[in-house]
């Protein structure tokens, strides 16, 4: 999963200063592009392929790559290069900087090229242009997307003499299944939940509070809406099953759920495809996620943001963006890498059976996308927000407080939150 750093308030900064641009340009009338990346592995090796095939198929343009490296780090990369006078012509950012980058001046708004008849946004998934939209601007063009499904162990249900999940299952259903497959005497639990009360620990209670019908902030994001009843219900659900039922792993952060998940240890996890490869000893099954109202999941979009160098160099890094998003060529990126399509109509392709052939199981979480309706609030202090019902969230896991009480607490410290703006 792909979330916040506290660090962009330096890259705020140093765009409203308006940093000179990187080493680009054009030479004898070819545009330079420069491209920062995180990717390793697969994924850095797909784009190093898709930009050769780019620049061999445009001689009046040329992109460079340049990685910064990945998490934390690659962050701190990025602001190095902006201090320095040196940004890039695009950039890979998580989908949670958007509202931070509304207002840089460098930062370019894509709203007006998003209407080009060649674009065709409306085929991005909702969430995914829900992510980069802040106000009546777009920040941002949609590089990967992804959502929680429910992951099971057959052989623990199988066991257990229980049948597995289907798409019809409610939370009653699932409850009871996590109870029934947890067994103290061999520290096996029926379901994984990480409890360090950061946003791996909020953003699952998300999807809860979707599926009650619940919302996070109200529609003009001034106040607070996950203390509401439907709020209350995800949370009791979490404290009847963690503290009471005790049918719930929690994970500290460090990730040790997967682990348990592969040995046995775990039957049910709420996860993403970018977990399935940490369990090559599990005959797993994959299904949407239990419902309530709904069945609601939550996607962790994130984006390519272009900067402003300059018409020609803005230009040609549109160009390129166009033509690595289309279906053609996202499709080959999936296929390559395993991510899941950031296009619905990448499930119409030639190449696309073979996507699901290559990546087993990847289908539900494609068709899961469908449930991915609401995106997280697009606003500058969204880690305030997480940070506070990550607290509450926290406290009802492990015992320590009422759902009501801790969220109404929250709730308090949110309205205050949004009120000074901060």
């Amino acid at each position: 999963m792909r979330r916040l750093v506290s660090a962009l308030a330096l890259l705020l900064i140093c765009l409203a200063a308006g940093c000179g641009g990187s080493s680009g340009g054009s030479s004898g009338g070819v545009a330079k592009v420069v491209m920062w990346h995180g990717f390793i592995d697969r994924e850095g090796k797909a784009l190093k392929a898709e930009v050769a095939a780019f620049n061999a198929s445009h001689p009046d343009i040329h992109v460079t790559l340049q990685n910064y490296g990945n998490a934390d780090f690659a962050l701190r990369k990025v602001l190095t290069g902006i201090r320095a006078g040196s940004y890039p012509d695009i950039a890979y950012l998580y989908g949670s900087y958007a509202a931070n980058l509304a207002n840089a001046p460098k930062v370019v708004d894509v709203k007006p090229l998003s209407t080009e008849s060649d674009v065709n946004w409306d085929d991005f998934w909702p969430a995914e242009r829900q992510a980069v939209t802040v106000g009546d601007k777009i920040i941002g063009v949609p590089a990967l997307v992804d959502n929680l499904s429910l992951v099971y162990n057959k052989k623990l249900f199988d066991q257990a003499g229980l049948a597995y999940p289907t798409a019809d299952w409610t939370w009653e259903d699932f409850q009871a299944a996590a109870k029934k497959l947890t067994d103290p005497s061999k520290k096996q639990f029926g379901w994984a939940y990480v409890a360090d009360g950061g946003e791996d620990t909020v953003w699952r209670f998300d999807a809860l509070l979707w599926q009650a019908g619940g919302d996070i902030l109200n529609s003009d994001n001034t106040k607070a809406e996950f203390n509401s009843p439907a709020g209350v219900k995800a949370a009791a659900l979490l404290q009847q099953m963690a503290a009471v039922d005790h049918s719930v792993y929690l994970d500290n952060g460090n990730g040790n759920y997967a682990n348990l998940f592969n040995s046995g240890k775990i039957a049910m996890l709420y996860t993403g495809p970018w977990d399935l490869s940490g369990f090559p000893d599990v005959d797993y099954g994959i299904q949407i996620l239990p419902g309530d109202q709904s069945h609601a999941t939550i996607s962790g979009p994130d984006q390519w943001v272009m900067f402003d160098n300059g018409e020609q160099r803005r230009d040609a890094a549109w160009t390129f963006l166009k033509w690595l998003t289309s279906t053609d060529q996202a499709m080959k990126w999936s296929l390559a890498t395993g991510d899941l399509p950031i296009r619905a109509s990448q499930t119409q392709q030639p190449a696309y059976q073979a996507y699901t052939e290559k990546y087993p199981g990847i289908q539900m979480f494609v068709d899961n996308e469908e449930n991915a309706t609401k995106a997280r609030p697009v606003i500058t202090n969204y880690n305030e927000v997480s940070a506070a019902m990550g607290q509450a969230i926290q406290a009802v896991l492990l015992g320590k407080a009422q759902p009501q009480q801790a969220l109404d607490d929250a709730a308090d410290q949110v309205n205050t939150i949004l009120a000074s703006g901060q």
